[in-house]
């Protein structure tokens, strides 16, 4: 295996206004990452139009979008090892900014697809890793890393849950290419903020990039995906879809055993699934996000069909889902100084849970659009509650060598349960858009709540110091309930 470099000692941020200008470019790329991957919804009618294609056209553009992010995921956690995490950053930044100005004045579907499917998934896949890694490496108290992740987390879950209202706004207002342009800009006020922030650790160039691996990995993610992306049109391509992305993903795990015994660094460290708070905390996280995203299309495609909202009056409705998550993430740091991050997690999904309770009886008994109001609060507070220490279990739970590959990993898991949620939604609506069918959707949604409570339910109380099961971790690195 090649020799890595003994590892200079992270630096924490130790001012507070020191500390809000390492957040606040972070908080800010996932923001627009999250907008980005949920705005789109409202724009597909009027994107169609205008560069006269078909929504089945703009469909698949926001599809190889999913598709080019799940597949290099994981190979940009890695690449931050060798390039460095704020290099890795600014290149996904740039990346990123191209694809909106591209997708800004394309003439056509061909060139929105490069733009915003393919350089903008480019660009996401290498900026996202290093926001969670650089939260970890430099806030390194948990209350601290706690509320560093819980502004990221905050800003994450406003993008996703107020993308289709300020992409509604933006459209109806101006055009869709606004909200292209938008994102170009707030990505030049990232790259601005982010000009002073300093890497806690050097670039490793040296350090091995295992190719093959990176194919294997990506290929399985990709079947997968698609199997997901399949669930509303054939079930039976959706099963040998997933069936081939799941013997791809072993046949990639394979690989990489046999690249650790040859002494060769793999892409994907088996090491990485023998910690047992971290596998339930990737349990968690896929739940949270297959919760938010299913929730947020469910409800959203009942308004818009079968109450005939518009995307902005849509957009409203979802205000107090935006609300909720964004108070209980912003308190992330009081609450992790009172309670233990499994109480927090456990707590979460219970309040999500209950809100999928109240949607349901709600809307069944009124037709009011303010009926969803309290359900979509406990929902967003529930999700806010939970992200922020689900992240942190995971990250927490390796040292600072490890952070690319768990950071690649733990975004993957994310990912895949956002597109498990709007598959599972979708392929439930489909068949016909009714009271029936939302609460059929809801119902589904909260038996995986219910599977991410147990998870949950089996994490440990407190969490003593990790000694890294790999060969080149020689130092142990504090828990998660430090």
């Amino acid at each position: 295996m090649t020799e890595q470099k003994p590892a200079a000692a992270p630096r924490t941020p130790s001012r507070a206004g020191s500390a809000r200008r390492v957040v606040a470019p972070l908080a800010l790329a996932q923001f627009i990452c999250s907008f980005a991957g949920s705005n789109m919804n409202v724009m597909i009618n009027d994107i169609s139009r205008d560069l006269d294609t078909t929504v089945q056209g703009v469909q698949v553009a926001m599809t190889i979008f999913l598709l080019v992010m799940a597949a290099l995921m994981i190979p940009g956690g890695k690449l931050t090892d060798i390039l460095g995490r704020r290099r890795c950053f600014l290149i996904g930044l740039v990346v990123y900014g191209v694809g909106a100005v591209l997708s800004a004045v394309s003439p056509g579907l061909g060139v929105l697809i490069l733009g915003n499917s393919i350089l903008e998934g480019i660009g996401t896949a290498l900026l996202i890793p290093p926001v969670y890694i650089l939260i970890t490496l430099l806030f390194t108290e948990l209350t601290s890393r706690a509320r560093a992740f819980g502004i990221v987390m905050a800003a994450g879950g406003v993008g996703a849950a107020a993308g289709p209202l300020i992409g509604g706004l933006i459209t109806s207002a101006i055009s869709w290419r606004a909200a292209f342009v938008f994102q170009a800009l707030v990505i030049v006020l990232i790259v601005v903020l982010c000009l002073s922030l300093e890497d806690p650790l050097p670039p490793d160039p040296h350090r091995h990039f295992d190719g093959p691996g990176a194919v294997l990995s990506a290929a399985g993610l990709v079947l997968i995906v698609t199997g997901i992306l399949a669930a509303d049109n054939n079930l039976w391509l959706m099963a040998s879809l997933l069936v081939a992305g799941i013997l791809v993903l072993v046949w990639f795990l394979l690989w990489a055993r046999r690249e650790e015994r040859a002494g060769r660094e793999p892409l994907l460290s088996t090491s990485l699934f023998r910690n047992g708070p971290s596998n339930l905390g990737l349990i968690t996280q896929n739940a949270q996000w297959l919760l938010l995203m299913g929730t947020s299309f469910t409800v959203a495609a009942f308004l818009q069909v079968v109450r005939g909202y518009d995307a902005v009056q849509t957009g409203v409705i979802f205000t107090a889902a935006t609300l909720g998550l964004l108070a209980s993430s912003l308190a992330a740091e009081r609450l992790a100084k009172r309670w233990q991050q499994r109480s927090l997690i456990m707590t979460g999904f219970a309040l999500a849970l209950a809100g999928i309770g109240v949607l349901i009886a709600l809307v069944a008994g009124s037709p009011g659009p303010w009926a969803f109001a309290p359900g979509l609060l406990l929902i967003g507070l529930g999700l806010g509650v939970m992200l922020t220490p689900s992240v942190n279990v995971v990250q927490s739970a390796f040292p600072e060598q490890r952070q690319g590959e768990i950071s690649g990993l733990s975004r993957s898991v994310s990912n895949l349960g956002s597109s498990f949620g709007t598959a599972i939604a979708g392929t439930i609506l489909v068949a016909g858009l009714s009271r029936n069918a939302y609460a059929s959707a809801m119902a589904v949604l909260a038996v995986v709540g219910l599977g991410g409570l147990i998870a949950a339910a089996f994490l440990p109380r407190t969490t003593a110091p990790i000694v890294s099961q790999h060969p080149d971790d020689q130092r142990q690195t504090p828990g998660p309930d430090r």
